[in-house]
């Protein structure tokens, strides 16, 4: 009985896998927009101080 279930187990492991997966990215990608952001206004400020 528990054979009749094992190809849809597998797909849900996969997709749970899958979905981690992209939550992870979406996370890295907030983060490295976050640093973007804080690099910039980092060498805006050191630009800005350099020519005062």
């Amino acid at each position: 009985m528990s054979g009749l279930y094992a190809p849809v187990l597998a797909d849900a492991a996969e997709e749970g896998l899958n979905i981690i997966l992209s939550m992870l990215v979406v996370g890295l990608v907030f983060l490295a927009v976050i640093f973007l952001g804080d690099l910039n206004e980092w060498f805006a400020r050191r630009r800005h101080r350099r020519h005062s």
